[in-house]
């Protein structure tokens, strides 16, 4: 007893105490933040079009919602990024981006109305506060990701998916309100007015990806700089993302308010759809890439012995790692299954990692904590395989 206790020293206690504060603290404050502007939207569109319009947009929104999401899970097979990141860029999107965006632009539409006369701040918010404002408060997201959690970011496809998903958010609640507008104001439309039909013709059929397309510009940005040290090109490609980003946005704003939206149609089969054709063979490309650098990766992983070489041709396609979880699933159940899951998860984040990076005493201290979860992900696939097989 007249020892010393421990070896922590003085203040370690509290040190800890208040990081754990800190960790738990922030996700409650970040859901009580998300939930509050999740309630004023609803209350501010149900205030504006009735309870029934926006149940109507909220359906009619699911669609576009769920095809674009769907597309940026495809994109993101090889390396998945955290679940629990993708919902947060949702959220983020949908509730406090839009909220940023909507108090901005309303005191852009106002301040537009007091300078240049009344029924101009419309389009000062339209052409130029919309476009600055949206694409930032999206690409906000983006930006803390590459920033907190480098370590989930690789490279442009990651910056796509985090960028994308952050608009999806932005663009399933823009979505909500429009439709429910178009149902309050003409109901679901006939052939002399333009009714939820319509407007889920022009925003759920012809550009449910343009969001996601404009804030991409910002993701390919930080993509970029993920995969380079120099100080300036981490500063101004996300920087130059961005501002393409609301340079599309202004573009495409303009043709849908001025004209009286005539060259919208035009805008769009000679801009925005060529973009996304291009934007879509760039994400496969860059697909190719991942699926190069991992497979060049494995035999170096099996001759230090952190795979099986029987492993390689597994590893090395997606079809092949997919077999492989279906075999897991079928002989040893869907535990076994999620195990080989995350084993290879851990694989492709290793490849990623040593063909970028290892630059740093952290890349180091994370290439350990990658090896401990392979390791863990394999014994445990190995133990539910065993368990089953004992029964």
């Amino acid at each position: 007893m007249n020892g010393t206790l421990s070896a922590t020293p003085p203040g370690s206690a509290s040190t800890a105490s208040r990081s754990r504060h800190i960790t738990v603290l922030l996700p409650v404050l970040g859901l009580i933040v998300v939930a509050l502007c999740g309630l004023f939207l609803f209350g501010l569109a149900t205030a504006r079009v009735g309870w029934l319009a926006v149940a109507i947009g909220v359906v009619a929104a699911l669609v576009p919602v769920g095809v674009v999401v769907a597309g940026l899970l495809w994109v993101d097979r090889w390396e998945p990024e955290p679940a629990k990141l993708l919902l947060i860029a949702f959220a983020w999107g949908a509730c406090i981006a839009t909220v940023t965006a909507l108090l901005i632009n309303t005191g852009a539409e106002a301040f537009g109305d007091l300078l240049l006369g009344g029924g101009n701040g419309s389009k000062v918010s339209t052409l130029v506060s919309a476009p600055l404002v949206e694409e930032a408060a999206k690409g906000v997201f983006v930006l803390l990701i590459f920033w907190r959690r480098n370590e989930e970011f690789d490279g442009i496809v990651d910056g796509v998916v985090y960028a994308g998903f952050a608009a999806a958010g932005f663009a399933f609640t823009e979505n909500i309100y429009y439709f429910g507008r178009a149902f309050a104001d003409h109901g679901f439309g006939d052939g002399a007015n333009s009714g939820v039909l319509a407007a889920f013709l022009v925003r759920g059929v012809l550009s449910p990806f343009t969001h996601p397309l404009f804030t991409a510009m910002t993701g390919i940005g930080f993509g970029i700089a993920a995969r380079y040290a120099q100080r300036w090109v981490r500063i101004l490609a996300p920087l130059a993302g961005y501002l393409a980003g609301v340079f599309l946005h202004a573009l495409w704003n303009a043709a849908a308010t001025l004209n009286g939206g005539k060259s919208f149609l035009t805008l769009y089969f000679l801009v925005i759809l060529p973009l996304l054709i291009a934007a879509i063979y760039v994400i496969v490309l860059q697909r190719r890439r991942e699926q190069r650098i991992v497979a060049a990766a494995l035999p170096k992983m099996a001759a230090a012995r952190w795979i099986a070489p029987s492993e390689i041709e597994l590893l090395a396609s997606l079809p092949g790692r997919r077999q492989w979880r279906k075999q897991a699933r079928k002989q040893s159940g869907r535990a076994a299954a999620r195990a080989v899951g995350r084993y290879q998860a851990s694989v492709t984040e290793l490849a990623f990692l040593r063909r970028t990076r290892l630059r740093t005493e952290q890349d180091r201290q994370r290439q350990e904590e990658l090896l401990q979860a392979l390791r863990q992900a394999r014994a445990d696939a190995v133990r539910l395989a065993n368990n089953r097989d004992s029964r």
